[in-house]
């Protein structure tokens, strides 16, 4: 596979997770499996746009379904993508400190 290939499936791997509702959906399923019911419980997004996130999630490979009996259990295709997405919230959390700490030295410049 060619570079410019492969970025953009890259591309298009973080454009599926550049989704609130998803990144809330997959944080639902750091846990392990869980139903759309507990899904819609836990985040409290509808579960009509439950249902058509996890599709588009399926549908690229983020997600895996297991049918149990009537129920359908979801659950994250690789733990990888958990890992990414906390080395991502750890990076913005550090910029919003970083971006505040700044914030505040310039108030305090000014109010001197």
């Amino acid at each position: 596979m060619k570079d410019e290939q492969f970025f953009c499936l890259h591309s298009d791997l973080c454009k599926t997770l550049a989704n609130a509702k998803r990144q809330a959906i997959l944080s639902a399923l750091r846990g392990g499996e869980v139903s759309v019911s507990e899904i819609v419980e836990q985040t409290g997004i509808p579960q009509p746009t439950v249902s058509q996130h996890l599709g588009i999630l399926r549908a690229k490979g983020v997600v895996l379904a297991r049918r149990a009996g009537s129920r359908v259990l979801y659950s994250v295709s690789n733990p990888k993508i958990i890992q990414a997405f906390d080395l991502i919230t750890d990076v913005m959390r550090e910029t919003l400190a970083h971006q505040s700490r700044t914030a505040e030295a310039t108030a305090d410049g000014m109010t001197e």
